[in-house]
């Protein structure tokens, strides 16, 4: 299904060579231990890592300003509205819907705009984000410029943002990929800011100093906020008593939410149990799939390692609906960021782990189901021939969406022909997809399913609320 790594083929010769000497009923076991052996798997992405707990107090601060509407411009939307832990660190939509919701507190499938789905990104799914060493948000426009793991701060080269031109670093995006992300929702007007926040010529530091000015009541921002307590909340987490001027930076608002989103680690999978020894963690279809993934199907080039990605970007034609990024009506993913036109339509590999509860998939939320996006992936030709551009209400916007899918097909195969590594079509028989299917299941960590294992990074109604503002989600699925 992907243009295969030399390990991967090793190991497909591998196979070859047992067939042809007559040895084909391999124990499935004894083939994933080679397998694990040869791709150098441990089960955890998080080893050597220095993660924040949610009970450690930047993170419990970050959780305080990660559900209040006090950081959107109209006071209508907070980080949660598209990112809530109980509909798997993401909003359950294609597309997202930000600022202007008929019902601001109502989240998942039943959140609504009057003008449709303005957002034009599926919301990627904040649990585990701080795994991620290279890139943040799906055409990279983050990005770790030493291209060196991140783990546990800085690389010497810096962070790219959007606020600074193509691949300089930006003085001001903090310490990590996720606090650095951590600052553009907020001046996002369809996600955070919305259309009436600060005047024409605006520029992002100016719009998350003023919302700083907000939540510390000072300057411009006094009074903004009736009820607001938060530089007691503020000297708490920092230990500090500095007064709310100094303290409450937008830097220190970024800090304090990537910690609580960096805090969302859900590693405990079946799958790390069967890599660390147990044969009877995951199911024979499972075992089976995985043989398919690390072989035949070939997903493993792409979906590598513990993390099950390798951070770049790759055209998969996943079809293209909603608004679009950019152009308008259209988006060209990662080549609006580089220019280079094997990257149009490219977006980033995303993680694999806890995929069953991330849906719907693809960088706009074409597909609702595992089953959907896996025989895509296999065969992208077959499924956008198959695909139902009419399957969505008049919330998706779809202008020109098949032809926008048939040029990103086109760019699939231009890449081909370059011999860029990218998606390569092949068949499979259903009972192989259902495996692969029933494999990525034993990659969710039972947590992200469990209320009661997902409460610590939900505000108790026990726990103050510095501003009166925190956003009580109301679901409708």
């Amino acid at each position: 299904m992907i243009y295969r790594s030399i390990s991967t083929l090793k190991w497909l010769i591998f196979l070859g060579l047992l067939t042809a000497c007559g040895q084909t009923a391999v124990n499935p076991d004894e083939q994933l231990r080679d397998i694990i052996n040869m791709h150098q798997l441990t089960g955890d992405p998080s080893q050597g890592r220095d993660l924040p707990r949610i009970s450690d107090p930047l993170a419990q601060l970050g959780m305080q300003l990660f559900y209040t509407q006090a950081l959107s411009g109209a006071g209508d939307a907070a980080c949660v509205s598209c990112h809530h832990p109980l509909l798997g660190g993401d909003d359950g939509l294609p597309l997202s819907i930000g600022v202007g919701a008929a019902d601001p507190a109502l989240l998942g499938t039943g959140r609504k705009h009057p003008e449709g789905a303005l957002v034009a990104r599926n919301a990627p799914t904040t649990f585990n984000c701080g795994l991620w060493d290279e890139v943040m948000f799906w055409d990279g426009r983050v990005e770790s410029l030493g291209k060196t793991p991140l783990k546990n701060g800085g690389d010497g080269q810096g962070i790219h943002t959007p606020d600074r031109v193509f691949h300089y670093a930006d003085p001001e995006a903090g310490a990590n990929l996720v606090e650095a992300q951590s600052r553009f929702p907020v001046t996002a007007d369809v996600e955070m800011r919305g259309f009436d926040f600060g005047m024409s010529g605006h520029n992002g530091s100016d719009i998350r100093n003023a919302l700083a000015a907000n939540i510390g009541d000072y300057g411009d921002g006094a009074g903004t906020i009736p009820s607001n307590d938060w530089l007691l909340f503020f000297q708490s987490a920092f230990n500090s008593n500095a007064n709310a001027e100094d303290l409450i930076t937008y830097a220190a608002i970024a800090h304090a939410i990537g910690e609580y989103e960096r805090s969302q680690l859900f590693v405990e999978t079946a799958w790390k149990a069967y890599v660390q020894g147990d044969d009877e963690a995951i199911s024979a279809s499972a075992k089976q799939g995985a043989i398919l993934f690390y072989g035949r199907a070939g997903c493993a080039a792409c979906h590598a390692g513990d993390f099950f990605t390798d951070e770049q970007f790759y055209v998969t034609a996943v079809p293209q609906i909603g608004y679009g990024a950019v152009p308008y009506d259209d988006d060209w993913g990662r080549y609006s960021e580089t220019g280079d036109e094997v990257d149009r339509y490219a977006f980033r590999v995303p993680t694999l782990l806890n995929v069953e509860v991330t849906e719907p998939y693809g960088h706009d939320g074409a597909y609702q189901t595992l089953e959907e996006v896996v025989r895509h992936m296999v065969n992208p030709e077959t499924a956008v021939a198959a695909y139902d551009f009419n399957q969505f209400d008049s919330s998706i916007h779809m202008v020109n969406s098949k032809e926008h899918t048939e040029e990103a097909l086109a760019q699939l195969h231009e890449n081909r022909n370059k011999n860029v590594k990218t998606l390569m079509s092949m068949t499979l028989a259903d009972e192989e997809i259902d495996d692969i299917v029933n494999f990525l299941l034993t990659l969710t960590d039972p947590c992200v399913k469990e209320p009661a294992c997902l409460a610590p990074w939900i505000p108790s109604e026990l726990l103050p609320d510095p501003d009166g503002l925190r956003l009580d989600a109301i679901f409708q699925n």
